[in-house]
């Protein structure tokens, strides 16, 4: 079996006038250490479907599983325990506390978890260095570019030593030069720490950097081809 697997996932949201489904009957499999993005118009489904990988949304049917996690067998304390330990969330607007220094935002999901503090503060440290950012560690997010914040954003993401990395549209708000850098920080990261990852992009770019393409249309993977 892929490292994460789904089979006939069904997903729907209340609206206007009934049931809004947003993902049917969806299948899909990544391997372990794959780097894969996914594409397709706005309003899709492709942000609930990460949301439903990494245990962020319930949803009505189907089969999840992420290693030996099978995640529609949890219930949401399961499913916070699940977040907190395997699964690492890049969006494209950072969420930074704009009250909190850098290292103070990285160390944040592990001063959630309980860690020691200095063990909090020497794995934020080491993952602000790692993503060019050790002389900004002190500096609240005002005082940041968009690119130097999202850079905290995927330290953040990482300091819980995940082991999937779910990443939604984490260029598309950021010039072509700061995006152009963040992807290739995300590929480097990706294979160093060994990661299985799923980015959500409408960057061609970013999608041709992943080993496969694969396009949601109408509630479900339509298509799938190498990247590039």
């Amino acid at each position: 079996m892929a490292f994460i697997e789904v089979r006939g996932l069904v997903k729907s949201y209340d609206a206007p006038g009934g049931k809004l489904t947003v993902l049917r009957d969806l299948d899909l499999s990544v391997n372990r250490g794959e780097m894969v993005a996914i594409v397709g118009a706005s309003g899709v489904g492709k942000s609930t479907l990460l949301h439903v990988l990494g245990g962020l949304d319930a949803f009505e049917a189907g089969q999840v599983h992420v290693g030996d996690a099978r995640i529609e067998q949890m219930d949401d304390d399961e499913r916070v325990d699940f977040r907190n330990r395997h699964v690492g969330f890049v969006f494209q607007f950072h969420h930074l506390l704009p009250e909190f220094t850098a290292i103070e935002n990285v160390e944040m999901p592990l001063f959630l978890a309980g860690v020691p503090a200095a063990e909090r503060r020497q794995r934020a440290a080491q993952l602000l260095e790692r993503v060019g950012l050790k002389a900004r560690a002190d500096h609240r997010p005002g005082a940041l570019s968009g690119g130097e914040q999202q850079r905290v954003a995927v330290a953040r993401a990482l300091v819980g030593r995940p082991d999937v990395l779910l990443a939604d549209e984490p260029t598309g708000n950021l010039d072509e030069a700061t995006a152009a850098d963040l992807h290739a920080l995300l590929r480097s990261i990706h294979e160093e720490d060994e990661l299985t990852s799923i980015i959500v992009t409408h960057n061609p770019t970013l999608a041709a950097a992943c080993d496969r393409v694969l396009r949601l249309e109408g509630g479900r993977i339509v298509s799938l081809s190498p990247a590039g």
